[in-house]
């Protein structure tokens, strides 16, 4: 890899509170207040999104217009792909989570025989499927679709056939089957779940690093432990949604929780992880403006997005030193 690839993802399907397509340009506002040149400095893709179906009604009551989700999967998984083929590092800016789902399929299907890792920073788990939703909304499930896991266990909804073609076409975007182990994903301050999300985390025995863990030990011995867990993947990406953060510094997200990150406590967890050369993607999600004051939330990203980007760039150019 030698440069920087920015992946724009307005997509805000799965999420329940309006907004999170935003974001994106939230960041940007940001970018410009602070008087920085981030967004000139990198080339830039915008993946279309199909946010009018918003506007229309929902036939999908266990996964929330999961037909146009699915179209907007392929194309962030075909970009991702693209991009890591052509030698680029994406980094994805997108609306709501679920988008994530394509951005693992995507880094798949460009490294098919290589094991990937999955590093989730977020207050919430994000491994419901339409099986166990309460609320239906699709960016409480990329786990899900990537892991295969349906939790049938713990099922309260009867799903129709078409809900179910799409959400079996979702967990095989790419390729089918799997794409991640669960012992090859780790969770980071995950402190907001569900009983049915709490079952399958136990039975799958995914790791979740609580914050009164983090605090004793710090981001730095925190990366090294998640490293020492993911010591047999050849590649790495890292998901960080901006409700990590506690909900002090998080308003301006769809669902801020208290007991997160401070803001210093995510720049030093970013730059620790990304300092590590099998990362291959960074993506960041869930900045929401119309719930903030003063863009207040995404400013705090933005700084945490400046340093991710400084410890990728310091990286890459250590790569290109060596490989001379």
């Amino acid at each position: 890899m030698r440069r920087i690839k920015l992946i724009e993802v307005r997509s805000e399907l799965g999420a329940g509170t309006r907004g999170a397509s935003l974001g994106v340009d939230a960041l940007r506002i940001a970018c410009l207040n602070k008087g920085c040149d981030y967004f000139r400095r990198f080339n830039a893709v915008a993946v279309p999104d199909q946010n009018h179906v918003l506007f229309e009604k929902n036939h999908f009551p266990f996964a929330k217009h999961i037909d146009s989700v699915y179209t907007v999967q392929k194309a962030i998984a075909s970009t991702v792909e693209q991009t890591l083929r052509f030698g680029e590092f994406p980094v994805v800016l997108a609306g709501d989570h679920s988008n994530a789902a394509a951005t693992i399929a995507g880094i798949k299907a460009a490294n098919p025989y290589k094991t990937l890792g999955v590093v989730w920073i977020d207050a919430h788990a994000d491994i419901h499927s339409p099986y166990t939703t309460p609320s239906g909304n699709i960016h409480g499930m990329p786990l899900a679709m990537a892991l295969n896991e349906d939790n049938r266990e713990c099922q309260r909804n009867e799903l129709d056939p078409e809900t179910e073609f799409f959400w079996r076409r979702l967990q095989n975007l790419g390729e089918e089957g799997p794409k991640l182990s669960p012992e090859h994903l780790v969770y980071v301050v995950v402190r907001d779940t569900e009983h049915e999300e709490d079952a399958v985390i136990e039975r799958l025995g995914i790791k979740n690093f609580k914050l009164p863990e983090f605090k004793a030990k710090g981001a730095r011995q925190i990366a090294r432990e998640i490293y020492e867990r993911l010591r047999f993947c050849d590649l790495v990406y890292i998901s960080f949604d901006v409700d990590s953060l506690d909900s002090r510094f998080s308003k301006g997200t769809g669902t801020p929780v208290v007991d997160g990150l401070n803001v210093e406590e995510a720049m030093q967890l970013c730059r620790a992880l990304l300092e590590n050369d099998r990362v291959v993607c960074f993506e960041m999600v869930e900045i929401n403006p119309t719930l903030d004051n003063e863009n207040t939330m995404a400013k705090n990203a933005f700084d945490i997005l400046e340093t991710a980007t400084d410890a990728i760039l310091e990286r890459l150019r250590m790569e290109d030193v060596t490989s001379r």
